[in-house]
């Protein structure tokens, strides 16, 4: 699916803030940042990943991103227990700006309440409907 110029994968669920959770398990998923977000950071310099066994929380700070615009806080999509980290990022942070959906994942977590944390998520089209709604704002 397409929001404008952005993708919005159908496989996914959303934030507000822009990150996506992709259900790889039972009770685990992958977490990375929005298309629409990689876009609006430009070009990202740098990556501060949570350590594997750290306890997230649902909407609470996990990783940091560094532009060369700005620093800002990815927030954990669903509490639970980080079970492993993108450690390509360290080296290569410009995977988030390539792939954002793929290479540019951050890290895994096997969540406490997976269902009902994604059940308080945006569908595709909501999340579609949000980037449709702040690139009409910006442009």
């Amino acid at each position: 699916m397409k929001a404008g110029k952005y993708e919005v994968p159908e496989d996914l669920r959303y934030t507000k803030d822009h990150e996506w959770l992709k259900v790889t398990g039972v009770d685990e998923a992958l977490v990375g940042i929005t298309h629409y977000a990689a876009d609006m950071l430009h070009d990202i310099v740098f990556v501060t990943l949570p350590a594997v066994g750290a306890r997230l929380e649902m909407g609470k700070a996990a990783a940091t991103v560094e532009s060369v615009k700005s620093v800002s806080d990815v927030f954990s999509p669903a509490s639970g227990e980080v079970v492993a980290v993108n450690g390509e990022l360290a080296q290569h942070p410009e995977l988030i700006n390539q792939d954002p959906y793929g290479k540019g994942w951050f890290f895994k977590i096997k969540a406490s309440s997976l269902a009902s944390d994604r059940a308080t998520m945006m569908d595709p089209a909501s999340y579609a409907a949000l980037v449709e709604r702040l690139s009409a704002s910006e442009g």
